[in-house]
């Protein structure tokens, strides 16, 4: 199958352009930060702790989670897959418009924006995390989606029938795991964590959805490298293993140990609804006798 003709610029006026790219980036956001609210709003979800923040205070949260986003997405991407950068071409670290961006060193970043967050505003940083992890799927969905538009980080050789040529990718088919990664770390994870917070009730169990969603990225990062084809400027891993397997272990053992601790610590009992007040008995009124014969006026009885 050969790959679309797909044009990675939208839009095109002089010498500025609007990717396809950046506004997966913008999309993500904008609807993960919209979902966010939702959950707070919703006090069916947290009945014994209540909201994890209030909606005003997301809407203050979406700037320090978008900065974390770009600054660790991209100094996370300069350490763990070309640290040289730093001594032979420094200036290159801030061109983001060129490319290179690394999800793992994006999740560090929102982790240490939220937490900086949650510190400032006296706000519970395992249940803000929760909910924040719960849009993070909805980002990694438009985000593969546009690896796919741009043709990059695509799977190795295939005969299966789905398998796409890429340009500059040689002349044979390849899996298009940018495709299975929308759909298992966009899709199905937040079908898994969507289960989990609206079923399950796990926000009330604090750091329980944070952990679920790390370790659901972590499975289904860990099968997809499988068919990705690794970066050709790494060395070869031993044991067959890639830097996303290797980056996404110390994820799976911090959201195992999350779960466990959400699922251990006992959840506070709902208040009950005071009971009504009774209403007060108005005083029996005695039923007059219609054959009573009253007393004419000014005696002293019946005459």
């Amino acid at each position: 199958m050969p790959f679309p003709d797909f044009d990675p610029i939208l839009i095109q006026i002089g010498p500025f352009a609007i990717r396809w790219y950046a506004l997966a980036y913008v999309a993500g956001i904008l609807i993960g930060w919209r979902y966010v609210v939702t959950l707070v709003r919703n006090p069916q979800l947290a009945p014994a702790r209540g909201p994890a923040a209030t909606p005003a205070q997301i809407d203050d949260l979406i700037l320090w989670v978008t900065l974390g986003i770009i600054l660790g997405g991209r100094l996370g991407y300069i350490l763990f897959y070309t640290p040289e950068t730093i001594w032979t071409d420094p200036v290159q670290i801030l061109q983001v418009w060129q490319g290179g961006m690394s999800f793992h060193g994006g999740a560090l970043g929102v982790a240490i924006a939220v937490a900086a967050f949650a510190r400032a505003n006296g706000i519970d940083l395992l249940r803000l995390g929760d909910v924040v992890a719960a849009c993070v799927p909805i980002g990694l969905f438009f985000g593969r989606i546009a690896n796919f538009i741009n043709g990059e980080l695509w799977g190795r050789p295939t005969e299966l029938p789905w398998g796409v040529i890429f340009p500059g990718a040689g002349p044979y088919p390849r899996h298009p795991s940018q495709l299975y990664e929308a759909l298992l770390e966009g899709v199905v994870l937040f079908i898994i964590l969507r289960l989990a917070t609206h079923r399950a009730h796990w926000l009330e169990r604090r750091g329980a959805v944070a952990g679920l969603f790390l370790v659901g990225y972590a499975v289904f990062r860990t099968l997809v490298e499988q068919v990705r084809e690794p970066d050709a400027y790494l060395p070869d891993f031993p044991l067959g293993l890639t830097m996303g397997m290797m980056l996404s272990l110390p994820m799976l053992l911090g959201g195992a140990f999350l779960i466990w601790r959400g699922l251990r610590e006992p959840v506070p009992a709902v208040e009950a609804a005071p009971a009504p007040l009774p209403a007060e008995t108005p005083p029996a009124v005695e039923a007059e006798d219609p054959f009573r014969i009253r007393p004419a006026p000014g005696s002293d009885g019946p005459a």
